[in-house]
């Protein structure tokens, strides 16, 4: 990618980013579908992260992180909520629609403000205000969504809470040296891996018995072997990248107001693309529950940089 101009990094960067988070939300679907063991699949997805991960170390493509006890004591909390965030949204995504889940998932500002907020940091009026549509959109989707159910719900708004939280340490954590060679994908990279050896002993505990039946189910489902496993690993790998090319996308646009606009629209991106794709029906009342809470997402992330753009100038 350094061989290509400035001009196009930001262009590619978003365009892989839709494009494999559309990948992995259908491939994650699919499976879930096919073999409904929610801590199974988020393990699997964070270990699939491996294989690009050290690949990339080994070969010398990323310098490798040097981290001592103390920068695992660090980063533990900020993995711990990493991982719990990402097994609520496996849940949320397995119980229901993929676009219902995106849609209760557009409430993770709410969850930012009211912690940061009774952790002292209250954010300006405006971007509060702004709460109210993402808030009001969610409940009016919901109160309308075909596909709803309280496990799609929970898992989303226990993803919401859980990556709030991720942020607000990770900030914390990040303030000051955490390590050698410990850029954003490389940040990453290590909570995947602590999340990935967190996980292992959960899902063989709570889903050990389950895992053989289920997988024989999977295989008759498909039709094969090969295809299944062959989406389950597309869906690890997809999860993990377009993780890594979000990270790519915010260093080569020059204002963060841009990616958070993008960050917004890839959720639109994504909802329509799996409703298309798996045929998800929608009432005109969730539609516009979606519409309000999206654009409540867009106005949330431009005031919120306006505002932090006031306190440096300050």
């Amino acid at each position: 990618m350094e061989l290509l101009p400035k001009s196009l990094k930001a262009p590619i960067y978003f365009i892989l980013w839709y494009g494999l988070n559309i990948g992995y939300n259908i491939y994650n679907k699919k499976v879930m579908n096919a073999y409904p063991l929610p801590l199974t699949m988020a393990t699997i997805q964070l270990g699939a992260g491996l294989l690009w991960i050290l690949p990339v170390w080994l070969l010398g493509f990323r310098p490798m992180p040097v981290l001592t006890t103390s920068s695992f004591k660090a980063l533990a909390p900020i993995a711990f909520f990493h991982t719990v965030g990402h097994t609520m949204t496996v849940v949320s995504l397995g119980a229901g629609a993929v676009s219902f889940t995106h849609i209760v998932k557009a409430a993770e500002p709410f969850f930012s403000t009211i912690i940061q907020a009774i952790m002292g940091n209250v954010a300006p009026m405006t971007v509060n205000l702004c709460l109210i549509p993402v808030v009001g959109g969610v409940a009016i989707a919901s109160m309308k969504e075909l596909s709803f159910t309280w496990t799609s719900f929970g898992g989303a708004m226990g993803s919401n809470l859980s990556f709030a939280l991720r942020g607000i340490f990770s900030k914390k954590a990040m303030s000051a040296p955490v390590g050698e060679n410990m850029g954003p994908a490389n940040l990453f990279a290590v909570l995947t891996i602590m999340s990935f050896t967190a996980m292992l002993p959960v899902c063989i505990y709570f889903e050990g018995s389950n895992m053989s039946p289920s997988l024989s189910a999977a295989y008759d489902h498909y039709g094969s072997s090969d295809k299944f496993l062959t989406e389950v690993l597309f869906a690890g790998l997809f999860y993990y990248l377009y993780n890594e090319v979000a990270y790519l996308a915010l260093g080569a646009v020059d204002s963060p107001t841009t990616h958070a606009v993008g960050n917004t629209l890839k959720r639109v991106v994504v909802m329509v693309a799996s409703a298309v794709y798996f045929k998800d029906k929608m009432t005109g009342q969730a539609m516009g529950g979606c519409a309000i809470a999206i654009g409540g997402v867009m106005m949330y992330s431009l005031a919120s940089s306006k505002a932090k753009r006031k306190v440096k100038k300050v």
